[in-house]
């Protein structure tokens, strides 16, 4: 079954809005999605709460240790998090996650935990994450002041890695953008080297309009 990787142009940029909204609308398209979180950080008394979002706009129903396998207290990035509590992320336990969300859905979705080159162990990285599961990639952007560099910065991080990316989805994260972040933001889509998918608006729980979720499905094209 397809798998899509949700990544960010950096912390707080909306890839969990962004992941949530496509959920929901495979969901109301009738398609059977599953989600995984592979690492979360920050997590107050344990509780994973991006992971549990995730899950509730999938209608994922699965036990905590498979929709999150590595939960850590430290807001920091995942490699600092784990070294704090002595433990090691291993690649096999989150390839076994993803093998088991994949069992009876149309489509995973995968977020990862900041931007790309946030570090997950010594030699890994998200887009290493990315790139050993042979997923295609998903960029959430934020609509304001400094995301035509952290975007294109970004686009140009996956290509150098050999990603294969389908589009970006601008996350709006204030209902109005004040007129010089509008003009800021039109820049940068007239730039885009890749598909705009389109502008999830603040709150928005759904996808982009005009989100067909049969040919996003076959875009994946990792079934």
């Amino acid at each position: 079954m397809s798998a899509v990787f949700i990544t960010g142009t950096d912390t707080g940029c909306g890839k969990t809005a962004v992941a949530c909204a496509l959920a929901r609308s495979l969901r109301a398209a009738g398609k059977r999605v599953r989600v995984l979180k592979p690492i979360e950080t920050g997590c107050a008394a344990g509780v994973a709460a991006d992971a549990l979002a995730l899950a509730e706009a999938a209608g994922d129903d699965a036990p905590v240790e498979r929709l999150c396998p590595y939960r850590f207290a430290l807001a920091a990035a995942p490699e600092v998090a784990a070294r704090a509590e002595g433990i090691s992320i291993e690649l096999a336990r989150i390839e076994s996650a993803l093998a088991r969300a994949r069992e009876d859905a149309d489509l995973v979705i995968v977020e990862g935990a900041g931007g790309l080159l946030v570090p997950i162990s010594p030699g890994l990285d998200m887009a290493g994450l990315a790139r050993r599961l042979a997923l295609p990639v998903v960029v959430a952007a934020r609509a304001t002041l400094g995301t035509i560099n952290h975007t294109l910065l970004t686009l140009e991080a996956s290509r150098a890695r050999d990603l294969r990316v389908l589009g970006v989805v601008v996350s709006h994260a204030c209902a109005t953008l004040s007129p010089a972040d509008r003009r800021n933001l039109d820049l940068l889509l007239e730039r885009l080297p890749v598909p705009l998918l389109g502008e999830l608006p603040f709150g928005g729980r759904l996808f982009p309009a005009g989100f067909d979720a049969t040919a996003f499905l076959t875009a994946t094209g990792n079934s």
